[in-house]
C-alpha cells in the first residue's frame, strides 16, 4: 500500500526556489553595524588606567618596544594592568626583564603626583638594572602653545 503524491509543475518550482533563497540583507546590516561599533570603540580602549598626563611640545616615543609603568596621582603603580606595591617594584622589574636584551621602561605618570614619589620610583627602576627610561606625555593643545 503505497501513497503516490504528484506535484504539478508550478508547485515544484515554487517549492524549489523558496528553499534555495537566503536573504542576506539583514546579515549584512548587522555586520555593518558591528563594524561601525568596533571602529568607534577601538580608539577609546587604548588606555585602561586613567592618568592625567603632562603635556609637551615634543612627541612621546612609541611605547611598543618596552614595558609601560603607570603611576597614578593616588600613588598606585601599575606594571601593565597589574597594581604593584612600590616595595616589590624592583623585584618585579628584575623578573620581567630577566634574560632580555633590551631593558626599556616607559613611564606614564600623572601630572599631579608628588615629585619625590616620582623620583623614588625612578630610583627603583634604575636599581632594577633598567637601561632606558622614557616618559610618556600628551602633545600640547594648539591654544596652549606660546
Amino acid at each position: 500500500m503505497a501513497l503516490k503524491i504528484q506535484l504539478t509543475g508550478s508547485s515544484k518550482s515554487r517549492l524549489g526556489t523558496s528553499l534555495a533563497e537566503i536573504n542576506v540583507t539583514p546579515l549584512v546590516d548587522v555586520m555593518l553595524v558591528l563594524l561601525i561599533i568596533f571602529m568607534v570603540t577601538a580608539p577609546m580602549m587604548q588606555s585602561g588606567i586613567g592618568v592625567n598626563l603632562p603635556q609637551a611640545e615634543t612627541e612621546s616615543a612609541p611605547a611598543e618596544s618596552g614595558l609601560i609603568l603607570t603611576i597614578t596621582k593616588d600613588k598606585l603603580i601599575y606594571l601593565g594592568d597589574t597594581v604593584i606595591n612600590i616595595n616589590l617594584l624592583e623585584r618585579k622589574l628584575q623578573e620581567y626583564f630577566y634574560g632580555r636584551d633590551k631593558k626599556i621602561v616607559f613611564i606614564k605618570a600623572d601630572r599631579d603626583i608628588a615629585y619625590g614619589f616620582f623620583i623614588e620610583a625612578l630610583d627603583i627602576i634604575k636599581k632594577a638594572g633598567i637601561e632606558t627610561v622614557g616618559l610618556i606625555t600628551e602633545p600640547i593643545e594648539p591654544a596652549r602653545k606660546k
